[in-house]
């Protein structure tokens, strides 16, 4: 999508719902869900040259698994899209990840990304959302929260991708749901990624196809939202990669629910 047409659809989404929240209906031109009843609530196109720091904060920053966080690999290129970098400075890996987390958490509704996935083994892309109050109580993940996963990118694993929703906390309590995916293509060019979170389930989408869906586990408490690279071996041997590396996201919208406030922090 070019970049003139990307701002045109935009601004005319927002204007639809700033009228009134008119549906959005399939996967209309340039519309990003694909449900119906549902309209744009939030979005960033990361349209200029700086993060803008209404909508996201740096998550984590400083050592995390095997590399280090840092301000300096999130950064918009002018040309609409958000750069996160992977790169190795002397002996340490520096990477990046941002979040929502105090200026937009909400429960519910459509979220979408569309990216470039990395092209290296070592690190791993996610688009995920996340709460501070993770099996706070154990046992009731709607008002505890849950870890959702709207998608997972391994090199290493070729062309697929994962979904995983997480409740319970981390430890002897934790409990999961899976989903890897076979996506032929994926590794090429630009990818859509969604979610759509109701009460009862979270169904997922790739380039606006149903993938997987699960009815465990589903948090009913605002949450916040994460864009990520990270370094670990459970992405493989980083000293195989051909570094920097990158992940580019043109955009992140969030739908709600035609009629449905639009909450957020």
């Amino acid at each position: 999508m070019g970049r003139t047409t990307k701002a045109i659809v935009a601004a005319v989404a927002v204007a639809a719902c700033a009228a009134g929240c008119a549906s959005v209906q399939g996967r209309g031109a340039g519309s990003g869900a694909p449900v119906e009843g549902y309209a744009l609530a939030w979005a960033d196109e990361f349209d200029g040259t700086t993060l803008d720091p209404g909508k996201w904060d740096h998550r984590d920053l400083g050592p995390r698994r095997d590399a280090i966080n840092v301000r300096e690999n999130a950064n918009l290129d002018g040309k609409g899209h958000l750069v996160l970098t992977t790169s190795k400075h002397g002996d340490a890996y520096h990477t990046a990840m941002i979040c929502t987390h105090g200026k937009y958490d909400t429960a519910f509704g459509y979220f979408e990304c569309r990216v470039k996935l990395q092209t290296q083994i070592g690190h791993w892309s996610a688009f995920w959302l996340m709460t501070p109050t993770m099996a706070k109580p154990v046992g009731d993940p709607a008002t505890a929260g849950s870890e959702i996963d709207i998608y997972e990118f391994l090199r290493k694993r070729g062309e697929r991708v994962q979904h995983t929703n997480h409740w319970d906390g981390y430890g002897d309590d934790h409990k999961w749901r899976v989903s890897i995916v076979d996506r032929p293509g994926i590794t090429e060019g630009w990818h859509t990624f969604g979610l759509l979170w109701t009460e009862d389930e979270y169904v997922f989408y790739v380039d606006g196809e149903r993938t997987w869906a699960t009815d465990q586990g589903i948090s009913h408490r605002p949450e916040y939202m994460i864009l990520s690279l990270e370094v670990g071996e459970w992405g493989g041997d980083i000293a195989e990669a051909e570094l920097p590396d990158h992940l580019y996201v043109d955009y992140v919208r969030v739908y709600k629910k035609q009629g449905e406030a639009s909450d957020g922090a």
